[in-house]
This record gives C-alpha cells, sequence and structure tokens, in this order.
C-alpha cells in the first residue's frame, strides 16, 4: 500500500461545530475520520459513545475510524458497528480472547483492528497479525491528546511490518506532525492518526498534505 492514510482524530475538534469540523479535514483531503472512544476506566478520560458515531456517519462520507479505548470492548463492538463504524479497534489489553473479538467485529461486516499500549510488547501480538485488518501502534499513552510522541513505541513497527501480512494497515497515533510523521512511514506505517497537529494548525489543507 503507497498511499498514506490520513485520519484526523476528532478528539482535538471543537464538539461545539462538529460537523463543520469534520467537513474541513474532508475538504482538506484526509482518508478517514478517527474517533475516540474512551470510557474513564481502561484510560483515564471520558470522550463519546454510539450517538455520537451515529451522528457523525450522517454528515461525511469518510469511512469512520473507531478507535475503542474502552473496558469490555465485546458489549460495545454491535451498538458501534450498527452506528456507522466502518473499522473498530479494540485494545490488546482489553480483551481475553482476540480472536473472538476480531470474529464478532467481523461478522458486521467491518474491518477489525486491534492496538497495544506503549508498554506492551509487539512479540506479544505477532500470532494475531494475519486475522486483523488493521493494527494501531500507541506513540503516546493512550487517553488524552497534544501529548509528545514517544519515538521508542514507533520502533516497533518494523518488527510488526516484517510479520504483517501485505495487506495490513499499520496505524500509528500519538504525538504525530509532519517531522514524526517522517519517522513513521519510514519504519513502515501507512496510515497516521493526527489531532492537535491538523486541528490547531492554521491551515488544515497544509496540515494534511503534509502529513502524506
Amino acid at each position: 500500500m503507497s498511499k498514506i492514510i490520513i485520519s484526523p482524530s476528532i478528539l482535538s475538534a471543537d464538539f461545539a461545530n462538529l460537523e463543520c469540523d469534520i467537513k474541513r479535514v474532508e475538504d482538506a483531503g484526509a482518508d478517514w475520520i478517527h474517533v475516540d472512544v474512551m470510557d474513564g476506566h481502561f484510560v483515564p478520560n471520558i470522550t463519546i459513545g454510539v450517538p455520537v458515531v451515529k451522528s457523525i456517519k450522517k454528515v461525511t462520507n469518510l469511512p469512520l475510524d473507531v478507535h475503542l479505548m474502552i473496558e469490555n470492548p465485546e458489549k460495545y463492538i454491535e451498538p458501534f458497528a450498527k452506528a456507522g463504524a466502518d473499522i473498530l479497534t479494540f485494545h490488546y489489553e482489553a480483551v481475553n480472547d482476540v480472536s473472538a473479538i476480531v470474529d464478532l467485529i467481523k461478522s458486521f461486516g467491518i474491518k477489525a483492528g486491534m492496538s497495544i499500549k506503549p508498554k506492551t510488547s509487539p512479540d506479544e501480538i505477532l500470532k494475531y497479525l494475519e486475522i486483523l485488518d488493521l493494527f494501531l501502534v500507541m506513540t503516546v499513552e493512550p487517553g488524552f491528546g497534544g501529548q509528545s510522541f514517544m519515538e521508542d513505541c514507533a520502533e516497533k513497527i518494523p518488527t510488526i511490518k516484517r510479520h504483517a501480512p501485505e495487506n495490513l494497515i499499520i496505524q500509528v497515533d500519538g504525538g504525530i506532525n509532519a517531522q514524526t510523521a517522517k519517522i513513521c512511514t519510514s519504519y513502515g506505517a501507512n496510515s497516521l492518526v493526527a489531532g492537535n497537529y491538523i486541528y490547531k494548525s492554521g491551515n488544515i489543507i497544509s496540515a494534511v498534505q503534509s502529513l502524506r
């Protein structure tokens, strides 16, 4: 996959003008919309739920890239899938049976992704890469936007790339900007999530283009 998939995180958008901010990144050439779902348990923050995803689906044609930073994700896969998620990414650390969760996600005809926290070794998850559509490497501790990029986490990407099937999307999220994007893509990532860098920039079009 030669094209870099840009997935702006609406965590950094203006929630009072969410439709407008989604249209802004859509017009800037974004490929997906990244939706961070946090429950206040798995991570120390609470964000949005199923009703917001359902509302977002009505105002964009871009795929919804939904990242579940929650405990017991199996309880919420069906509601989020029916609300319009096109990709559902759960955390390895939050489940007991990875294969069962992947099967459940795919049973709704959508893509299955899995993510790991910074302290989790990629060696633990290599056996699952064959059944995934997307693998997300966190380069910050999940929970809050605006954190600094952790390059030692990005160094996991070559290991994942070596063991991944050719069509696996390797996504990176956390502290992504024009400089850190180059680091991640040089390691083999082909999808980038960015929130503050895009939404807090003076020029959203330039910010999105710079990530490619």
